[in-house]
């Protein structure tokens, strides 16, 4: 009898010990490279922003974090390549209101599910827009643009980062509570169309304000105004939009990291957790304010709360304003 007793007890904790080895092991996630797509072209806000994280989750988590530009469509290409990687923490992505927002109200078939394809991890900044103007431009600020626009409809260009993007929907919102009349003109990315602005072949430029700061500052475009309701408080001498008597307008554009949908949740924990540390450090601080961004740091239950009610928002902006879906 106590030999059967031992025996069965024997069986039982082999049976345990072989969970043990077979159950994955996230503790020493990650151990090889981590590929942080970028669903747009360098230079933009979502590069930018994607190369300041990934420098020092390098650092955090003792693995290269490796960002992967892969820019089309609007940010659907890149997009759509996270959805379909392996749930594994190995292949990440900088989302933005447009890639995990916009895009769902905009387009009438996206090739990835804004909802149920991704692992939201953690909201890292958030912008608002920026309308910037070229130096060779016949306005100085936002009222002189607006009244220049209605004397003249259909005269400006406004060059947007992508089609569909937020800077776009800036645009678009703006054309419509002011009650103005501007050709939309859009670019792969905001490098393109920040080289357009600064070079005069367009007048007016609707941008994420970290990519435009640098070139407001130094002079080589105009800053018109901010998206948001308040003045942005690394840019306190630019208006907004508000200020100009435009009081139903207000567009900030946000930027997280993703995960692909089944991604175990300890690793979309400590890809969380060791985001929120990074986004608190003084000099990624100090180094957004100069960016004109703030850092957010959420969980990943707080994201996938916003990234619904960004979907209904803009849903809403699109039918209200009678946008034909792309």
């Amino acid at each position: 009898m106590l030999t059967k007793k031992w025996h069965a007890l024997a069986l039982s904790l082999g049976a345990v010990a072989s969970l043990a080895v077979a159950a994955p092991s996230f503790a020493e996630y990650p151990d090889r490279a981590v590929t942080m797509v970028v669903p747009y072209p360098p230079g933009g806000t979502t590069d930018i922003l994607a190369r300041l994280v990934s420098n020092r989750l390098t650092d955090k988590l003792g693995q290269i974090f490796v960002v992967e530009n892969r820019p089309g469509a609007g940010g659907q290409i890149g997009t759509q390549s996270v959805a379909r990687s392996k749930a594994d923490g190995y292949t990440i992505m900088m989302g933005t209101i447009n890639t995990h927002g916009i895009n769902a109200a905009l387009f009438e078939k996206l090739p990835y599910r804004t909802i149920e394809d991704f692992a939201p991890v953690s909201t890292v900044a958030d912008t608002p827009n920026v309308i910037i103007a070229a130096k060779n431009a016949p306005f100085k600020n936002l009222q002189e643009m607006i009244a220049y626009a209605k004397a003249n409809p259909g005269v400006i260009s406004f060059g947007s980062t992508s089609m569909g993007g937020s800077p776009h929907m800036s645009g678009e919102l703006l054309k419509a509570t002011a009650g103005i009349d501007m050709v939309h003109v859009p670019y792969q990315g905001g490098g393109p169309m920040l080289n357009d602005v600064i070079g005069g072949q367009i007048p007016v430029g609707f941008d994420n304000l970290p990519s435009s700061a640098g070139h407001i500052d130094s002079g080589t475009v105009q800053g018109i105004a901010v998206t948001t309701k308040d003045r942005w408080p690394s840019f306190k001498d630019m208006p907004s939009v508000s200020e100009a008597g435009i009081d139903d307008y207000e567009v900030a554009a946000w930027f997280g990291v993703l995960a692909p949908a089944d991604t175990p949740r300890p690793i979309v924990e400590k890809l969380s957790g060791a985001i929120a540390e990074i986004l608190k450090e003084d000099a990624i601080v100090e180094r957004l304010a100069t960016l004109g961004a703030r850092p957010v740091g959420d969980t990943p239950d707080e994201m996938s709360t916003r990234i619904k009610a960004e979907v209904d928002k803009w849903t809403k902006v699109v039918e209200v304003n009678k946008m034909e879906r792309l």
